[in-house]
C-alpha cells in the first residue's frame, strides 16, 4: 500500500517507543529462562542431578509454555494485547520469585511450569501488537527487535546471572530476574495502549500506520474455535509451524544446554562458560536486527517481491543453521564456538521473519490464534530439546549425536517451508472465498 514517508515524523516516533518496550519485555522474559541454564551445575551439585533430571527440569517451562499457546492466541484475539499483556507481565515475576524459593527438584520443576504459564503470551501479544503499530514495510525490523532481544539476553543475562550465581549462590540467579519482571510489569501498564487508545499517538502517524498496511485492529467475528478449526485446515499454518518447530529445536537446545556443552564437554567453569556462551547469542543479535529486520525491509522498500525476500532470508538462515552438523567433528572449544556461532546467527536471520508471518497470513482476528498455533509447535521442541538432549549425553557422554538430531530436524523444516507455506500473503476469512 502507498503511505506518507516517514521522514515526516520526528525521531524517535511513538511506533517504536512500543517497539523498544516490547523488546525490553522479551528481554526480560528470557532472563527468566535462562537462569536455570547458568545455575544448572550449582544445582546439579546441590541435589544430585543427573543429566537426565536436568533435561527434565530444562524441559518443565516449556511443557506448560507450549500447552498454552493455542489457548494463549485465542484469548490474546478475543480479549486483546493491553489485558492480556499486562496479566501476563505480571505472572512473570510471582514465578520467578517461586522459582528462588525452592526447595529441590520437585519445586523447581513446578515453579518452571507455573513460569511457562505466565509468559505464554509474551511472543504471541508482541507479535500482535507489532502488527497493529508498525506498516508492513517496517515489519521485518519492528519484529526482529523483539526478536533479537531473546538473543540479547544471553549476551548480558548469561554473565549477569552468572555473578549472581557465583557471588550469592543460585538463588539470586532467579531473584535478579523476578525483580526485572516485575519492573518490566510496571513499565508496560503505564506505557503501552493499542494504537486506537494511544493518546500520545499522533494522526498523522496514524494514518501513516494504517495506511501503510499495519493490521486491523478488532475480533474475530467467527467464534474462537471455529478460527482454529479454520486455520488448522490451512497448508500455509502447518507448513509456518513445522518449520519454526524445527528452527525451535535447535534454538532451546543451545538456549538450555550451551553453558552445560562447555562446562562438561569443554571443562571450563561456570563465568568462563558464561562468557564463551556470549559469543555466538551477540552475534546472533547483530544476524537478527541487520539481516532479519534491517535488510529485508530496505530490499522490500526498494521494491523487490515481498515473498521472495523473506522466503530467501528464511531458507538461508535455515540452512547457515545446519553449521551445528560441524560442532560434531571438534574438541576444541574455539572452534566448537565458530560453528555454533555460525549456526545461531543463520537461525537469528529466519527468526524475524517467522515472527513476522502471523501478522501477513492470518485473516483478521486471527493474528493471535496463528501465532499460538506456531509457538505451541516451536516450544514444544522447547520441551522435547532438553530432554532428549539429556538423554543422549548421559548414554553417549558425549554432545556429537545430540547435535546430529538437531541438524536433521532443520532438513525437516526447511522442507516444510519449501513445500507447504507458499506465498506470503493474508488467509480468507472463514467463509469468504479468496478472489
Amino acid at each position: 500500500m502507498n503511505a506518507p514517508s516517514p521522514q515526516q515524523f520526528k525521531v524517535p516516533a511513538r511506533r517504536w517507543r512500543i517497539g523498544w518496550l516490547l523488546g525490553i519485555g522479551i528481554l526480560v522474559n528470557y532472563f527468566d529462562r535462562i537462569s536455570l541454564s547458568v545455575a544448572a551445575p550449582q544445582l546439579q551439585q546441590e541435589f544430585g542431578l543427573s543429566n537426565g533430571e536436568l533435561g527434565l527440569l530444562f524441559s518443565a517451562f516449556f511443557w506448560s509454555y507450549a500447552l498454552l499457546q493455542i489457548p494463549t492466541g485465542v484469548v490474546l484475539d478475543r480479549f486483546g494485547t493491553t489485558r492480556i499483556g499486562r496479566l501476563g507481565a505480571l505472572l512473570w515475576g510471582v514465578a520467578a520469585t517461586l522459582t528462588a524459593c525452592a526447595g529441590g527438584f520437585a519445586g523447581i520443576f513446578a515453579a518452571r511450569m507455573l513460569l511457562g504459564v505466565a509468559e505464554a503470551p509474551g511472543f504471541p501479544v508482541s507479535s500482535k501488537a507489532t502488527g497493529y503499530w508498525f506498516p508492513r514495510r517496517e515489519r521485518a525490523m519492528a519484529t526482529a527487535i523483539f526478536d533479537a532481544a531473546a538473543k540479547f539476553s544471553n549476551v548480558i543475562g548469561v554473565p549477569m546471572v552468572a555473578l549472581a550465581v557465583v557471588h550469592l549462590g543460585w538463588r539470586w540467579g532467579f531473584g535478579v530476574s523476578a525483580i526485572l519482571s516485575l519492573l518490566y510489569f510496571i513499565a508496560f501498564y503505564l506505557i503501552y495502549r493499542d494504537p486506537s487508545a494511544d493518546k500520545k499517538l499522533t494522526e498523522a502517524e496514524r494514518q501513516y500506520i494504517v495506511q501503510g498496511g499495519a493490521a486491523e485492529e478488532g475480533v474475530s467475528q467467527q467464534s474462537s474455535m471455529a478460527m482454529l478449526g479454520y486455520l488448522l485446515r490451512q497448508r500455509k499454518v502447518w507448513g509456518l509451524s513445522i518449520g519454526f518447530a524445527a528452527y525451535g529445536y535447535v534454538f532451546y537446545l543451545f538456549l538450555t544446554w550451551l553453558p552445560g556443552y562447555l562446562v562438561q564437554a569443554m571443562h571450563m567453569d561456570i563465568l568462563k562458560s558464561a562468557w564463551f556462551s556470549a559469543i555466538p547469542w551477540m552475534f546472533a543479535t547483530l544476524s537478527d536486527l541487520f539481516v532479519g529486520g534491517w535488510l529485508i525491509d530496505k530490499l522490500i522498500a526498494r521494491g523487490h517481491d515481498e515473498t521472495h525476500v523473506r522466503k530467501t532470508v528464511l531458507l538461508c538462515g535455515m540452512a547457515m543453521g545446519m553449521a551445528v552438523f560441524g560442532a560434531t567433528t571438534t574438541t576444541d572449544p574455539y572452534i566448537a564456538i565458530i560453528w555454533i556461532t555460525i549456526a545461531l546467527s543463520g537461525l537469528a536471520a529466519a527468526a524475524p521473519v517467522g515472527w513476522s508471518l502471523p501478522s501477513l497470513i492470518a485473516p483478521r482476528g486471527g493474528t493471535g490464534t496463528v501465532g499460538g498455533i506456531m509457538n505451541f509447535a516451536n516450544n514444544m521442541m522447547g520441551a522435547v530439546a532438553p530432554i532428549v538432549t539429556g538423554f543422549i549425553v548421559g548414554a553417549t557422554h558425549s554432545f556429537a549425536n545430540a547435535f546430529m538430531v538437531a541438524g536433521f530436524m532443520l532438513v525437516i523444516g526447511i522442507l516444510a517451508f519449501v513445500f507447504l507455506l507458499g506465498r506470503i500473503e493474508q488467509l480468507p476469512e472463514p467463509g469468504v472465498s479468496p478472489d
